[in-house]
């Protein structure tokens, strides 16, 4: 009976340690990535996305908890603006630095998310002209610890967080097109 239960431990451990193999060799990096043509000029598009005040007409993670607590540190737009945020599940806990402001071509930020899972991302808009439209890229990159290897294992990002990135895009488009 006991050296039943010996191999059976043993393999556990062996299914663990070959799981636990399996994770860490998973790609430490990701990036998700997405493009969208807005109907109006660069300008007005870069204005929306500079100011992080402008963002709860469009984000779409805005109306997932319309009880978060929202702050805004800084200046009003630009490099050093911030935005603070608090809710609930949906939308967990962290902030939003913004790195650098190039008007017209780019907006980085940097993203700290403390819940539900603490990591540290960057984010990116891109702004090309098109005529009197815009193509905006919208990506968001960084580095996976062993959890988060294991967790998208189960859970696609690109997916998830690609499908965020395509109806904020599709929202700042409708707003801007309304301000026009």
């Amino acid at each position: 009976m006991r050296k039943k239960i010996l191999i059976a431990l043993a393999v556990i451990v062996l299914i663990l340690a070959g799981f636990a193999g399996f994770v860490a060799m998973q790609p430490a990096e990701f990036r998700v990535s997405r493009s969208a043509t807005i109907s109006a000029p660069t300008s007005v598009v870069f204005a929306q996305v500079n100011d992080f005040h402008n963002w709860e007409a469009w984000s779409p993670w805005a109306k997932l908890d319309p009880a978060a607590k929202n702050s805004f540190a800084g200046p009003p737009a630009g490099v050093g603006a911030n935005f603070t945020w608090s809710g609930n599940d949906k939308v967990g806990e962290g902030s939003m630095t913004l790195t650098e402001s190039h008007p017209h071509d780019l907006i980085r930020i940097r993203l700290d998310f403390v819940k539900p899972f603490a990591g540290t991302n960057i984010v990116e808009f891109t702004f090309k002209a098109l005529g009197d439209q815009t193509v905006v890229a919208w990506s968001m990159s960084g580095r996976k610890n062993f959890i988060s290897e294991a967790v998208c294992l189960f859970m696609d990002m690109d997916k998830t967080v690609g499908g965020d990135f395509e109806k904020g895009l599709a929202n700042l488009n409708l707003v801007v097109v309304a301000r026009k």
